[in-house]
């Protein structure tokens, strides 16, 4: 009888000295095929004075340099002549894809089929240790365009035996939850609340419409707003974590950090600025590295990526569900981090003081926060507005007490900052619909500077 904990069992369950080997050969096997297919690493080995031949394992990716989303940006149109991170022929590129450009132009990645088939792996990975069996139902609510997530998502399940339901948004008739009972809906946490609400007025309890699993993708929450989502729904909620480069992770049902399928992805951290790799334990910037089974081949390919984003190692032990490859923490977009009172405060940090349990009992979920300048030199004001869907029967005192001492229990240093009066704080409990965001056209943004 199949062993159906695992998609890969072999791979996934590889003993570590055995899979820290084959991450070597890996890291030899893309390397080589970096300097004969990229012209960027071509003309980037021989820059720095690096000899491909001389990085054997993965400890030699670390005296290498570093590059950026800017540096993709600066080695194509319109800045170059070429695509230069391109590392196929034309005719070998199933599909061209952008990231969402949301801090410049868009980045471009080429990728051929077999791309396609080791990123559809890495989800299907992800869904079995979840707990996806054939024959579940998945309504995905994440956008099929010129990122890969949804497309890859769906050829997954294909490989899994699991229908996917192709809504792309979480604004699709109720109906859908009530005829096709689906057993898994992947979106966001915001998605899925207000998927909850609707489905409530339609006199739907989420608790029991027969959802087994809730997948979030493509952003980072706070444990608060898990637990909050989790008691709305009945259901455990799963993290997940990627980008168009190619960083799937996922959590398994223990949830006990992201696994990072090691064979594929390669992760450092780095902390810029200390100018050095970090150890396990402490947190840096994920710096991310395709990793080449020998023979393939990748339409682009990345060597020492930042991709931006915080994080820290949880564990390279075994996990209780038997995979060793390592885990990760939920990873923090740096583009999500704003200095208020000189200490660096995270949209997860806001979410979590929001989705503090004692104000659920008041509030939505739904928040904005807004960073401006005070009347006097130094002062900082930090203005958070939440949404009641009883404002009049909610305590707005009550509630500003909860958000601060949660806030700064999880920041100290702002507590500081506010005792001494370089921090000043506003909280607004408003009516459903009464915050700025619903009216901003695109993605919302939860935490805006207006100095």
């Amino acid at each position: 009888m199949a062993d159906t904990r695992y998609y890969n069992p072999a791979l996934e369950t590889l003993a570590r000295a055995d899979l820290d080997s084959l991450v070597d050969e890996r890291i030899r096997a893309t390397v080589r095929y970096a300097e004969e297919h990229s012209p960027f690493y071509r003309r980037w080995f021989a820059r720095h004075n690096i000899r491909p031949e001389a990085i054997r394992e993965h400890e030699d990716l670390r005296e290498l340099p570093v590059i950026s989303g800017a540096t993709i940006r600066r080695y194509q149109p319109p800045q170059a002549e070429e695509f230069c991170f391109k590392s196929v022929p034309w005719e070998a590129v199933f599909t061209v894809n952008e990231t969402s450009g949301t801090s410049g132009v868009p980045k471009a990645f080429f990728l051929t089929w077999e791309d396609w088939e080791r990123y559809a792996g890495k989800y299907a990975r992800m869904f079995v240790s979840q707990g996806f069996l054939p024959g579940d139902r998945m309504v995905v609510c994440a956008s099929y365009g010129m990122n890969v997530g949804a497309n890859t998502m769906t050829l997954a399940a294909r490989d899994l035996g699991v229908t996917v339901i192709p809504e792309g948004k979480c604004t699709f008739p109720v109906r859908v939850m009530a005829h096709y009972r689906p057993t898994a809906v992947i979106g966001s946490v915001f998605k899925l609340l207000r998927l909850a609400r609707r489905m409530e007025a339609e006199g739907i309890p989420p608790a029991e419409a027969g959802v087994a699993r809730l997948v979030i993708g493509g952003e980072s929450f706070a444990p608060e707003s898990r637990r909050y989502l989790e008691e709305v729904w009945g259901c455990p909620v799963y993290n997940t974590y990627g980008s168009t480069e190619g960083t799937m992770c996922g959590e398994c049902t223990r949830q006990a950090g992201l696994h990072v399928p090691e064979d594929l992805v390669h992760f450092d951290l780095y902390d810029p600025r200390m100018d050095r790799f970090v150890q396990d334990g402490e947190t840096g910037r994920l710096v991310y590295t395709t990793l080449l089974e020998p023979g393939k081949r990748a339409g682009t390919l990345l060597l020492n990526y930042d991709t931006e984003d915080t994080c820290r190692v949880v564990s390279r032990e075994r996990c209780g569900c038997g995979r060793t490859h390592m885990r990760i923490d939920n990873p923090r977009r740096e583009a999500e981090t704003v200095l208020v009172a000189g200490v660096p405060l995270n949209r997860v940090d806001v979410e979590a003081a929001v989705f503090a349990p004692g104000n659920m009992a008041f509030l939505n979920g739904e928040y904005e926060a807004f960073i401006y300048g005070g009347d006097e030199a130094g002062e900082t004001v930090l203005r958070v507005s939440m949404e009641s869907l009883d404002p009049a029967g909610a305590d707005p005192g009550e509630v500003e007490e909860t958000f601060l001492s949660t806030l700064f229990r999880l920041v100290p240093a702002l507590a500081a900052a506010y005792e001494g009066g370089t921090l000043q704080f506003v909280c607004n409990v408003t009516p459903p619909g009464g915050l700025e965001l619903h009216r901003a056209p695109g993605r919302p943004k939860r935490i805006v500077d207006r100095r």
